[in-house]
């Protein structure tokens, strides 16, 4: 990975048409090729001036103002273009949606430093080294499959991370948990990092807002299969919410505790758990509002097999139980 910087200079009159507007909108407006984010760290730094002046970005603009920006720009990380297989769903000239495989590191990081999904979309797609994140809105964790969308453009990647900090980008997953829940519910929790252990989350009562909806799919005799919506997007949320509740996910050795088993369980299903080796969390369905023609899209994807064959096997420790 390389990375480098460069300066760039702009200067430009304000259009009366923005009068009103914060000036981080307006200049967002006004320098498509820069994002808001980008735009509100060059005026907190004071790399903007307004007639001359340092201002805010909730400065509300008149129209007529002079900006000069002279600011540093960091250049995209060179990561590296790997020919890794894509389980691709659907793409345009605008987006793309994976299906993401167990056991794929969405971002390269500490640990993880290529064979990531970012080094097969840049495979795939070389454009997105332009892009931030190479467009990926949002993450899934290494052993949870389903689907996630990518952004080809910069008028995507700022639509669809609206969408997300608005909470409409639509993302829905199946897990399956230990015990037998009666109803569903929504967990509102904070969450933020475990004050001891540094790699793992925790419900934090000064951590960011969380919250989780979901509903009984299907029960089983000490388990059951459920649908969940994430209303917010925290790092292990469906995680560690569904261990708040003592109802953790099959597999997740980080959040899930022991194994838990009992005599009446088959032995066919006693052995599935104890082989059941990632969190059994699926993103099934996404939802959003597509960048271009503002028609809102959803998609499903069929659970993979390790997840079916658990299923399989509870329905049948059922039935055995009910001979």
């Amino acid at each position: 990975m390389n990375t480098d910087h460069k300066k760039t200079n702009y200067q430009l009159t304000i259009p009366e048409i923005h009068a009103n507007k914060r000036l981080d909108q307006a200049l967002a407006k006004l320098m498509p090729d820069y994002s808001r984010t980008q735009i509100q760290e060059w005026i907190a730094t004071g790399s903007i001036l307004v007639n001359g002046n340092l201002a805010k970005a909730k400065t509300k603009i008149k129209g007529g103002e002079t900006v000069l920006i002279e600011a540093t720009v960091k250049s995209q990380p060179q990561w590296e273009a790997q020919a890794i297989p894509l389980h691709i769903v659907y793409e345009d000239a605008t987006l793309i949606i994976i299906n993401k495989s167990v056991g794929m590191v969405v971002h390269p990081g500490a640990g993880n430093a290529d064979r990531t999904l970012l080094n097969a979309l840049l495979h795939h797609a070389p454009q997105l080294q332009s892009l931030p994140r190479a467009g990926i809105i949002h993450r899934l964790d290494k052993d949870t499959s389903g689907l996630l969308v990518i952004a080809k453009t910069l008028a995507a990647l700022k639509s669809l991370s609206h969408q997300l900090k608005k909470r409409t980008l639509l993302r829905e997953y199946q897990a399956i948990v230990y015990g037998t829940m009666i109803s569903g519910g929504t967990i509102n929790a904070p969450i933020d990092r475990h004050p001891l252990q540094r790699k793992r989350m925790a419900i934090v009562e000064t951590g960011k807002n969380a919250i989780t909806h979901y509903r009984v799919a299907e029960k089983y005799r000490a388990h059951s299969r459920l649908k969940i919506r994430l209303e917010t997007g925290r790092t292990h949320q469906i995680r560690v919410h569904m261990a708040h509740i003592h109802h953790p996910i099959i597999g997740d050795s980080v959040y899930g505790g022991r194994i838990q088993l009992s005599k009446s369980m088959s032995p066919e299903l006693i052995d599935v758990l104890k082989q059941f080796k990632r969190q059994a969390l699926h993103a099934f369905a996404l939802g959003l509002i597509h960048p271009e023609n503002n028609e809102f899209i959803r998609w499903e994807i069929d659970l993979p097999e390790d997840m079916k064959q658990l299923i399989h096997i509870l329905r049948d420790d059922i039935t055995r139980n009910n001979k």
